[in-house]
């Protein structure tokens, strides 16, 4: 919490992060400033002393989320081998997406810039993540061909199905396939 602030302005300053936090993770980054200042009970200028912009706002909140997945994935890292650990993290930030949908818009790059927000916390997920198919790969359990993008793209759609929905059977049922289509064809140089 910021010093110097009067004890009004930091009862305001958390009450707008925890409304901020209901709303962007029932509703997404699409939920405008005036919406979350009107459900804090405060003004938007209230809201734009304490975040002038609204990406400085989700920061705040995806800041914690980021530092949050980073710790998992280092404990999965170091509870798994290489090529299991990729595919637990992966489920994790399926189901921790599937949790709150603005998560979900920063996990698939929609309306935020994760990485930014990673360099401001030194929490890298994306570097982790990128860590863990390096492993994965080099321990022959996910294809070679496989790149970054395609993950992303592989998480986005498994975050895709799981809105507006918390059932775990469809996340498990995502994650199966992926895991499918990221193994070795038998017989490759990758599966001996």
């Amino acid at each position: 919490m910021p010093d110097g602030l009067r004890a009004d302005a930091r009862r305001n300053r958390a009450r707008v992060l925890e409304v901020a936090i209901e709303a962007f993770a029932t509703e997404g980054l699409a939920v405008p400033i005036h919406e979350i200042a009107r459900r804090a009970g405060v003004g938007t200028g209230t809201v734009s002393r304490h975040f002038p912009t609204k990406e400085s706002l989700f920061q705040a909140i995806v800041s914690t989320r980021v530092e949050h997945l980073v710790t998992q994935a280092r404990a999965i890292e170091a509870e798994h081998a290489p090529g299991d650990a990729f595919f637990v993290f992966f489920g994790v930030m399926a189901a921790e997406g599937a949790l709150d949908r603005g998560l979900a818009d920063a996990l698939i790059g929609a309306g935020f810039d994760i990485d930014a927000a990673a360099d401001s916390t030194g929490y890298d997920l994306n570097g982790h993540l990128e860590r863990l198919l390096a492993a994965a790969q080099e321990a022959g359990t996910v294809r070679g061909d496989v790149d970054f993008a395609d993950v992303k793209a592989l998480l986005a759609g498994c975050l895709a199905r799981e809105r507006g929905t918390a059932d775990a059977a469809a996340r498990d049922r995502m994650i199966t396939i992926v895991r499918a289509g990221l193994r070795p064809e038998p017989g490759t140089a990758e599966n001996r």
